[in-house]
């Protein structure tokens, strides 16, 4: 199985209430689902990291074998491609749990998109912010959120 994976993550206030939206489709870009979750209070980098491991665990779980995740966040892809260096030990832990799951699979490709090319991603983070929920249930459990002490 291809996917190709939009992922975003939002904060209102930097920290503020967060959540995070993913919208899985096929290559050709035929819906599949859409996953997204509230985080309570976060920064932006934590909520976008946290749509990148709901990302990858839809996809581990899902057997894919080649993954193209595509987010506007600059940031993220950067340092998972390995270009900028995680400087926040905040993000640390989120930054190694999300290189443990792409081991998992066989292809995985970061690419940077602009905003505008992200929106379906940005509805589902924004529902996770205004419904303070997540769908499917459970897709936010066991995030290694800065101050939880949790683990994937």
């Amino acid at each position: 199985m291809r996917l190709l994976i939009h992922i975003d993550g939002g904060a209102r206030g930097n920290p503020g209430e967060s959540g995070f939206g993913v919208h899985v489709a096929d290559p050709e870009g035929n819906a599949i689902t859409g996953l997204f979750g509230y985080l309570g209070t976060q920064t932006n980098n934590v909520a976008e990291y946290a749509a990148l491991i709901a990302a990858l665990r839809y996809a581990v779980g899902a057997g894919a074998v080649s993954v193209l995740i595509r987010s506007d966040s600059e940031l993220l892809v950067r340092q998972i491609q390995g270009r900028y260096r995680v400087k926040s030990a905040g993000l640390l832990p989120m930054f190694e749990a999300a290189k443990r799951l792409i081991s998992r699979l066989p292809r995985v490709t970061l690419e940077h998109v602009p905003r505008e090319k992200n929106k379906e991603a940005d509805r589902l983070a924004n529902q996770a912010m205004d419904s303070r929920a997540e769908d499917p249930p459970g897709v936010s459990a066991g995030l290694p959120l800065p101050g939880t002490g949790s683990a994937t």
